[in-house]
């Protein structure tokens, strides 16, 4: 979670998304494209160095952070932050369970100890141990995170993996439709929706009050050089005009608009590479954000 800063806010359960960044080869046409997208402001502007990391926020709450990639080979993505207790217990499950670590725990000033790591499929994504930051505190409104969905071609491998490393419980979507993400794939094309499991924190009801993300899969439908990742999903209060504006900044559409018993959704490509969703959430009441000029 690089350096990011902030007040103490309410803990997250073991498992559950707390933060998420994107790394990109250019930090300030980042701030720029989300800036207007989705209405976030920035903390103290961050030095040019290769390892600059700045902090987003939504009406005054920490968002997300964007960060300079330090090394053109790494991918330029977003990656979901999973809260944990113990970070070097957690990354101890990681390998454990098959998978690997990028990066070991390692403390981040007061604000926690993070670590890196990468699924029995490929996917990348981080470990979080609350200090003095939590976590995000804007989320589940318009500009914020709502969703994190892992996509992957490994099935039973990885729905062992993650059941041992943050203990959900899982249960499966009823089809493509009803996630309401991109693994909607399937269904565009034609060809059979893959496979959904929904995750929920370990002790909590198996529904959707209580869930916290999902595992779809990566079938024929989708082109074969598609890695498995984590896909990050923002709400937006209009998900064509979010689209616009988007395409407008420079970004490009990998998957139109459509509607889902979830909201009105669509996949997207920033200015840089950067993959992630948006989804306007069904009867929404939240107020729009700068993406939302017709709402």
């Amino acid at each position: 979670m690089g350096s990011a800063e902030g007040t103490p806010g309410t803990a997250f359960a073991e498992g559950v998304p707390c933060w998420i960044d994107a790394m990109l080869p250019d930090l300030e046409a980042g701030k720029r494209f989300y800036g207007a997208l989705f209405g976030w402001t920035y903390g103290d502007p961050a030095p040019p160095a290769r390892d600059s990391y700045t902090v987003a926020y939504l009406d005054g709450e920490r968002a997300a952070a964007l960060a300079h990639k330090p090394d053109g080979r790494l991918p330029t993505a977003w990656t979901v932050y999973f809260a944990t207790s113990d970070a070097a217990a957690a990354a101890g499950r990681v390998r454990a369970a098959g998978g690997q670590l990028v990066t070991e725990p390692v403390p981040v000033g007061r604000a926690g100890t993070m670590a890196t790591a990468v699924d029995p499929g490929g996917a990348a994504f981080g470990l979080w141990q609350a200090g003095a930051l939590t976590g995000f505190l804007a989320t589940r409104r318009p500009g914020a995170y709502v969703w994190a969905e892992l996509f992957t071609r490994e099935r039973e491998t990885v729905d062992a993996f993650y059941t041992a490393v943050f203990g959900y419980g899982m249960y499966p979507a009823g089809g493509a439709g009803e996630s309401g993400g991109e693994s909607g794939g399937g269904a565009e094309t034609g060809g059979e929706a893959p496979e959904i499991m929904v995750w929920v924190p370990a002790g909590e009801p198996a529904d959707e009050e209580h869930a916290v993300g999902n595992r779809a899969m990566i079938d024929d439908t989708y082109p074969v050089e598609m890695p498995a990742h984590f896909l990050v999903h923002f709400a937006v209060a209009d998900c064509d005009a979010a689209v616009r504006t988007a395409v407008r900044l420079g970004g490009r559409v990998v998957e139109e608009p459509r509607d889902t018993p979830f909201g009105r959704y669509a996949v997207l490509v920033d200015n840089q590479g950067a993959r992630f969703g948006v989804l306007a959430p069904a009867e929404s009441t939240a107020e729009p954000t700068a993406a939302d000029p017709a709402v």
